[in-house]
């Protein structure tokens, strides 16, 4: 590595070279606070920079300037500032000041005339805040207002949260999977459901959010709605589709040498990163969609939820991410029919109140079919062998839900 040839530096107050670049370059940086150079400047009374001082007696001035017409200021000596004489001001100058001052004259108060407001104005004047307060009394009236709790949380956006979930239900359609199977000719719904379920256990090693699991499974149901992929690639599909996912909702996703471990070293770190890269373009780089899980939240709130409750809205959720056949419903409805499946298995009466019906938007006999179908699927799934939900929400922290019985009203041939 080449090294500078090193320069000494010049003492104060030395003649300076002038064949030396590097010296004639740094003149001005040696002068800067070289306070011998002052004309009438005893340096060994000044203990600061003269510049303080200076400033010092600006600031007097500006003070007594004033009162320049009640006291008259000697101009004839220029004061002394720790030692540095300060030049007295020209005599026309002191004159002109002083007929400036005597010209001022105290202002006369301006009488101000107060009109009254037009009463017709302040009623069309109408604010947005008084728009959000009559649409939450208009929505107390029927049902409970869920976001009083959070009013004094400002990360609630207690203001806004309506208006987003309005817009999460107008563009949900915008990032739905098509129904892609007929397009599909390596692969069927059996190797989705086994993806997904192996998704499942890669999700809970890794300790991922349920953001992220989300996000994985509609990344992979858009990009097959897009592309035919063949079927050794299925898994690189959803390891890669799990990468996107987390570098999107996680604070530490894992590496690629940990997602090529889950793999049995079925893929390289060149090929996931290839199949990442292939994802993001075609799918445009669109990935702030509005998933289940956004509304999952939203709709377990609104049914005032205890443990038990939200555990077992979450189980029958990710089952329907398992069934190829819930892709033809849309986010919210399948979101809300969780919530409706849920509170009839664990016997919450009523099922579906006003509430519910406000904030999901959903009266209870849209939501019935899919309800049904998370049903079908929950009373199933201890035949199968993709097991990997089940056994997640068969556990006690998770309040045993997925042994619990599923409602006979759900999934009687007759309802």
């Amino acid at each position: 590595m080449a090294t500078r040839r090193a320069i000494p530096q010049q003492a104060r107050g030395d003649p300076i070279d002038m064949k030396n670049a590097a010296a004639k370059n740094r003149r001005a940086l040696g002068d800067i606070g070289n306070i011998n150079s002052l004309p009438g400047v005893d340096a060994s009374k000044i203990n600061r920079p003269v510049t303080r001082n200076f400033r010092a007696q600006l600031l007097g001035n500006a003070q007594v300037l004033p009162a320049a017409n009640k006291k008259q200021i000697n101009l004839g000596k220029a004061p002394v500032l720790d030692g540095a004489q300060v030049l007295p001001k020209k005599p026309e100058a002191a004159a002109q000041n002083k007929a400036r001052a005597v010209k001022r004259q105290p202002l006369k108060p301006i009488e101000v005339i107060e009109i009254s407001p037009d009463t017709s104005e302040e009623k069309k004047k109408v604010t947005y805040s008084s728009v959000l307060n009559a649409r939450s009394k208009a929505a107390a009236s029927k049902s409970l207002d869920i976001d009083s709790v959070d009013k004094d949380n400002d990360l609630a956006a207690v203001e806004y949260v309506e208006d987003m979930y309005t817009f999460y239900k107008e563009v949900e359609n915008e990032s739905k999977p098509v129904m892609y199977m007929p397009t599909q000719t390596e692969i069927n719904e059996k190797m989705r459901s086994i993806l997904v379920d192996w998704l499942v256990e890669v999700h809970i090693k890794f300790d991922l959010s349920p953001e992220t699991l989300y996000l994985t499974i509609n990344l992979i149901d858009r990009f097959l709605s897009l592309k035919t992929v063949p079927r050794r690639e299925l898994q690189l599909l959803g390891v890669s589709a799990l990468l996107i996912a987390s570098k999107y909702e996680e604070i530490w996703p894992p590496q690629v040498n940990d997602l090529v471990y889950v793999t049995d070293n079925s893929y390289s770190n060149k090929q996931i990163l290839v199949m990442e890269k292939t994802i993001l373009g075609s799918l445009e780089w669109y990935l702030t969609v509005p998933t289940q899980y956004v509304f999952l939240v939203r709709f377990t709130k609104a049914a005032i939820s205890d443990p038990e409750v939200e555990n077992m809205v979450h189980y029958l959720a990710e089952l329907g991410l398992m069934n190829y056949e819930t892709l033809k419903f849309p986010p919210s409805l399948l979101a809300a029919s969780a919530v409706y499946a849920a509170r009839c298995f664990l016997n919450k009466r009523p099922a579906w109140n006003d509430t519910l019906k406000f904030h999901t938007g959903y009266a209870a006999f849209e939501i019935l079919q899919c309800a049904k179908r998370l049903a079908l699927i929950h009373s199933r799934v201890g035949e199968g062998k993709l097991r990997a939900v089940f056994k997640k929400y068969s556990k006690s922290e998770r309040c045993a839900v997925a042994l619990v019985t599923p409602a006979e009203s759900l999934v009687s041939p007759r309802s």
